[in-house]
């Protein structure tokens, strides 16, 4: 099993460098920290006073993964999580922020475990999670990341604008849901066609 700080770097290689793409509601991002994070956590990069894309452009990775280790990982209790969710969880926490933990939740409760669903890591969805995984030790993290592909799905249906993240220029799969089948087993993920029809009704 890979250290938390390799889950973190592996998410800043997935993340890229720098992009400001109008149709993404987080804005500019580098190595996947947005300028919003930036400015919650004052790093004026530069020292001119003011917080700018020129600090997030000079950002670098080692500061990412310190950001997202701390941010991402520790501030919300993922550790408190079963290890076998950590780095899907992870992943997720810094692509969606809370949704991250409402996906786990409403997967809890469709497996009989009841919590609430509020975006928050509390006693309750920890004991929750803990039974779901000595219940489900070899399926938990396959369910998590089908209920996280299911999630970028109803997004896009949602929100036009959002579904070239979720499918290429050529029809295929796009960069969401290549990102929630890497923490699927292969047997579960979409074939080619079975993706085309769920996206048949996109523009």
């Amino acid at each position: 099993m890979q250290t938390v700080r390799q889950m973190a770097e592996a998410i800043v290689a997935r993340e890229g460098g720098y992009v400001n793409d109008p149709d993404d509601p987080g804005g500019a991002t580098n190595f996947g920290v947005t300028i919003g994070t930036m400015r919650q956590l004052g790093l004026d990069l530069d020292r001119d006073g003011e917080i700018t894309p020129d600090d997030l452009r000079a950002l670098d990775r080692d500061a990412a993964v310190e950001i997202f280790l701390d941010r991402y990982f520790h501030a919300p209790g993922i550790a408190d999580l079963p290890a076998i969710l950590w780095e899907t969880v992870f992943d997720m926490q810094v692509n969606a922020g809370s949704n991250a933990i409402k996906i786990l939740q409403r997967l809890l409760n469709r497996m009989g475990q009841g919590v609430t669903v509020d975006g928050h890591i509390g006693p309750q969805t920890i004991s929750a999670a803990r039974r779901a995984a000595t219940l489900a030790p070899d399926h938990l993290a396959d369910a998590y990341g089908i209920a996280r592909r299911n999630y970028y799905f109803a997004l896009a249906d949602r929100r036009p604008a959002s579904r070239k993240f979720a499918r290429s220029r050529a029809g295929g799969k796009g960069g969401w849901i290549t990102r929630a089948e890497g923490f699927i087993a292969p047997r579960y993920h979409m074939t080619e066609q079975e993706f085309r029809e769920r996206t048949a009704s996109w523009a």
